[in-house]
C-alpha cells in the first residue's frame, strides 16, 4: 500500500490496495492515521459492490442513514447520488459539510463513482484547519466561543435536493431540521481546531439575528474556500473518496449538463461538536 500526498491543501491518494478484501487491523490503522493527517483519502479502480462498500466503511465507524433520501432497496444505508442528463441542478451542489443540521453530524462520508460524465463532475474539498489558522487574530478572537444555527431548509440547499427528493425522498423530507454548533470545533481525534460553519446550512449565529450575522458569515464563507485551502478531485468509475466531515467542506462541481453522474454514498456516525 502506498499513500501519496496530492496537493498542498489536503488529500492523499492510496494505491496498491484492494478495498473489497478483508483488511487486517494493522492496515486499517495505517489508513486511519493517513485519513486524519490528510483529511481526504482517494482510492482508484475499486470494485466495491454495495455490501463491500458497507463492510469497508464499517471498519472506520458505524454506518448511519441519510435523513432525507431512501437508500438502495437491499442496502438502505447506501444512498445513490445521481444527476441525470435532463437535470440541471446537482445534488448538494454548494459548499457544505454533510448534515450539520443534526445534533451529531457524521464523522465521515464515503463516496464511490459508478457512472461519470466524459468530462466535468469533479469535487472540490477545502481544509478547515487551514481556514481557521489563516484567519486574522481579531476574527479568531471574535468567533471563538460563538455558536451557529444550522438548518436543512436554506433555499439553495433544498433546491439541490429537489430532483432526488421527488423520486426517492423519505416521508417527512420537507421537515426542517435545526441544530446549534460551535463555529470553531475541536477535532475529537486530532485535537486541532477547525472552522465548522458552512455556507449551505448556516442561518445565523446563536446569539444574533440573521441580519446581525450576515456580514461575518459572508466573510467566513468567502475565506474558508480560498484557493490555497482547496483540492480538486477528478473522478473515474471505481474512484472512492473518504473525507472527514469534522474538518473539511466539499462542493461537487455542476459542469456536465446532458450527462449522467451516478455515485453511491455512505456516512459514518459522529459525535456532538465541541
Amino acid at each position: 500500500m502506498r499513500v501519496q500526498r496530492l496537493q498542498g491543501a489536503l488529500g492523499a491518494e492510496v494505491s496498491e490496495i484492494d478495498l473489497s478484501a478483508l483488511l487486517d487491523d494493522a492496515t486499517v490503522a495505517v489508513l486511519r492515521r493517513a485519513w486524519l493527517e490528510h483529511l481526504v483519502l482517494f482510492f482508484r479502480d475499486q470494485v466495491l459492490a454495495p455490501d463491500r462498500l458497507l463492510a469497508f466503511g464499517a471498519r472506520f465507524g458505524r454506518v448511519i442513514e441519510y435523513p432525507f433520501l431512501k437508500g438502495l432497496d437491499v442496502y438502505p444505508l447506501v444512498v445513490p447520488v445521481v444527476k441525470l442528463p435532463h437535470e440541471t441542478i446537482n445534488f448538494g451542489g454548494i459548499w457544505h459539510s454533510d448534515t450539520t443540521y443534526q445534533d451529531e453530524p457524521p464523522s465521515a462520508t464515503l463516496l464511490i463513482a459508478r457512472e461519470v460524465p466524459p468530462t466535468g463532475g469533479d469535487t472540490l474539498f477545502a481544509n478547515q484547519y487551514a481556514a481557521y489558522e489563516g484567519l486574522p487574530a481579531d476574527v479568531r478572537r471574535e468567533i471563538d466561543g460563538l455558536t451557529w444555527i444550522s438548518s436543512s431548509a436554506k433555499a439553495d440547499t433544498t433546491r439541490s435536493r429537489e430532483d432526488r427528493v421527488r423520486d426517492s425522498g423519505k416521508a417527512g423530507a420537507d421537515i426542517e431540521l435545526l441544530a446549534e454548533h460551535p463555529v470553531v470545533r475541536t477535532h475529537p481525534e486530532t485535537g486541532r481546531r477547525a472552522l465548522f460553519v458552512n455556507p449551505a446550512h448556516a442561518v445565523r449565529f446563536g446569539d444574533r439575528s440573521e441580519g446581525e450575522s450576515k456580514a461575518l458569515l459572508d466573510f467566513l464563507h468567502a475565506h474558508q474556500v480560498k484557493p490555497e485551502f482547496v483540492t480538486r478531485f477528478q473522478w473515474r468509475v471505481g474512484s472512492l473518496a473518504m473525507w472527514d466531515n469534522r474538518c473539511t467542506l466539499h462542493n461537487p462541481v455542476n459542469d456536465y449538463h446532458g450527462h449522467s453522474r451516478v455515485m453511491h454514498r455512505i456516512t459514518l456516525a459522529g459525535d456532538r461538536p465541541r
